[in-house]
């Protein structure tokens, strides 16, 4: 149970992520990214090797893998004591990265549609889940964009591969509705405008939205100037109820959670954590 809303900080090991800001070709600025989440509070760090922006091609099982190795090994010397995600939607990889190097949950944003092995290793590998809606690839996916009615039919999705799931005995899954895959801009903000109907699947929520073309293209700005944007979207989901925001700007997101935590009464503020440690 998630008793408040937690922050995930996104690393990319990648070259061709859509935000460069975060993407990290080298151990020491791997290091530096990884020690400054932590100090901005990220509470679980989400580390992914193959990018699925719009339109990108996968890395080979074998290359994904070879970063992986190394990111993960890196982020339990840096940051042992944070939670580690690895994206990816690959079942083999899931399994290797949490078995033999210690990841916590993995993230797939095909919701199990891109490799057919993947509800069955999360149900022996008995780790948290993130299910993910997409349609298609990441190369092909903003071909898939008719909807009958996007909130309805990504909920009736959403609830069936749930049912998929707990049929195997995987109870611990966070849903994703998947802003930006499979989606246009106007769907997105749909999505967004419906958010509390996905409490009705009784699963914790994540959102991820940061810096995502729903954010600039209505501003008119790149994703390198997409921060306040992603603070007001994100603000949003906060107040929808959103239990997880994936981010890449960790300490903004935690900002954003605090203040929302004062107006709902649910959260204490920095200071008044800091006074009672004094």
């Amino acid at each position: 149970m998630i008793e408040q809303p937690l922050v995930m900080g996104i690393v990319n090991i990648t070259d061709d992520s859509f935000y460069a800001g975060s993407r990290v070709l080298d151990e020491d600025a791997l290091t530096q990214r990884l020690s400054q989440m932590f100090v901005d509070g990220a509470d679980i760090i989400d580390i992914g090797a193959c990018s699925t922006r719009p339109g990108s091609h996968a890395v080979d099982e074998g290359e994904e893998l070879q970063r992986l190795e190394i990111a993960l090994r890196i982020a339990h010397q840096v940051v042992p004591q944070a939670m580690l995600s690895v994206d990816t939607y690959r079942a083999q990889v899931a399994r290797t990265c949490v078995e033999q190097w210690g990841a916590d949950i993995v993230n797939d944003i095909s919701g199990g549609t891109l490799d057919d092995a993947m509800f069955d290793t999360i149900a022996t590998l008995h780790c948290p889940y993130v299910l993910t809606h997409m349609r298609g690839t990441p190369a092909t996916m903003q071909g898939f964009t008719n909807y009958n009615d996007v909130s309805a039919d990504v909920l009736e999705w959403l609830a069936r591969k749930l049912d998929e799931l707990r049929c195997r005995g995987v109870s611990d899954v966070l849903i994703d509705p998947g802003f930006g895959f499979a989606k246009t801009t106007a769907q997105n903000y749909d999505l967004l405008r419906h958010l509390e109907a996905f409490h009705s699947l009784d699963a914790p929520l994540l959102v991820g939205m940061s810096r995502k073309r729903m954010v600039c293209e209505p501003l008119g700005i790149t994703a390198d100037q997409a921060l306040n944007g992603t603070t007001v979207v994100n603000t949003v989901a906060l107040l929808a109820g959103a239990q997880v925001l994936r981010v890449h700007d960790v300490s903004a997101a935690c900002e954003a959670r605090t203040l929302v935590g004062q107006l709902l009464g649910c959260m204490p503020s920095k200071k008044d954590t800091v006074s009672k440690e004094v």
